[in-house]
């Protein structure tokens, strides 16, 4: 079992070396493909983790289905039930830290589309009347569809050429499905706490993603940068005066001066490098490799028992 034990510590320490080069491949890489990278490496790298879990959860279980004595696991593996008992106490965490960031998710929607309770629509526009400078992408709730929610205060602060940079940051989130991007990573950091960082990351470039779409819409990079520094403080001074805004993806997540720096540079385009692109083969064998662990140790556990089982009844047949 020692060559178990080595593998169940590779697969659940691999995220804490696999998240920060994540992180630093996708300041690399144009918005989009950086959104694919860290939402793929949250996917994969927790679900080498669960699946490590489950492999060590179930050794005691199919001992029994086995029909292996206890003191036979025990001499076998003396370590078998206090890991399953700590495994399966860290998968019951697991599953309590998810239902919770998903009933959380849940509310939220359910808070942002009763505050747009007096808007005004128009299309996929819900302005409503607020004095307070806020504008967030509202994912469909139910049987509606997404909408771009925007304060008159927002309106107000911005011209006309600003308010096409603003709704189209908005629309490239809903039409992006930005959301589900986000949300993702959210309920992955739940699973392993190395993923908790891949998250502001991810929401950073999903931001820049945005951007990107809203300056390509207007064709003005420098209008682009000017329209999203000025809602982003406008809102930033709104949430310093007392009153937050709704906690969704919007034009003020995340570094501002960084999102804006870049706009104000060409469009990002993939980097030919080859040790950009060594190093994004090597991540994404990394990654895969945890996953892929994770898989081969519930097998190599299921297969370890069936041995044992096999073991033990040609003793009693020799007896």
């Amino acid at each position: 079992m020692t060559l178990v034990l080595a593998v169940v510590m590779l697969t659940l320490a691999l995220p804490w070396a696999a998240v920060p080069a994540t992180r630093r491949l996708a300041a690399l890489l144009p918005p989009r493909e950086a959104c694919a990278a860290l939402n793929g490496a949250a996917l994969l790298l927790a679900g080498g983790t669960v699946a490590a879990l489950i492999g060590l959860f179930h050794v005691p279980f199919l001992a029994s289905l086995e029909q292996i004595p206890p003191a036979r696991a025990a001499a076998e593996w003396p370590a078998t039930v206090p890991v399953a008992a700590v495994a399966g106490a860290a998968l019951a965490f697991q599953t309590v830290l998810l239902v919770r960031r998903w009933y959380e998710r849940r509310s939220l929607l359910a808070r942002a589309w009763a505050s747009t309770a007096d808007a005004v629509p128009d299309g996929d526009l819900l302005v409503v009347p607020d004095s307070e400078p806020q504008a967030f992408a509202l994912p469909g709730w139910r049987k509606r569809g997404g909408r771009v929610v925007v304060t008159t205060g927002m309106l107000t602060t911005l011209g006309p050429a600003e308010r096409e940079v603003l709704l189209g940051h908005e629309r490239a989130h809903l039409t992006g499905r930005h959301h589900l991007w986000s949300v993702t990573a959210h309920l992955a950091a739940a699973v392993h706490p190395a993923l908790r960082s891949l998250r502001p990351a991810l929401d950073f470039h999903l931001e820049r993603w945005a951007d990107e779409s809203a300056a390509s819409s207007v064709g003005d990079r420098r209008l682009a940068a000017t329209a999203i520094a000025r809602a982003a403080l406008a809102a930033a001074s709104a949430e310093k005066a007392g009153k937050g805004r709704v906690p969704l993806l919007s034009v003020s997540t995340g570094p501002v001066p960084q999102r804006v720096e870049a706009l104000l540079q060409p469009v990002p385009v993939r980097p030919q490098a080859r040790r950009t692109q060594a190093a994004m083969a090597g991540l994404g064998m990394a990654v895969t490799v945890s996953a892929l662990l994770g898989l081969v140790l519930a097998y190599g556990l299921h297969e370890y028992v069936e041995f044992a089982a096999r073991d033990l009844l040609g003793d009693r047949a020799a007896k």
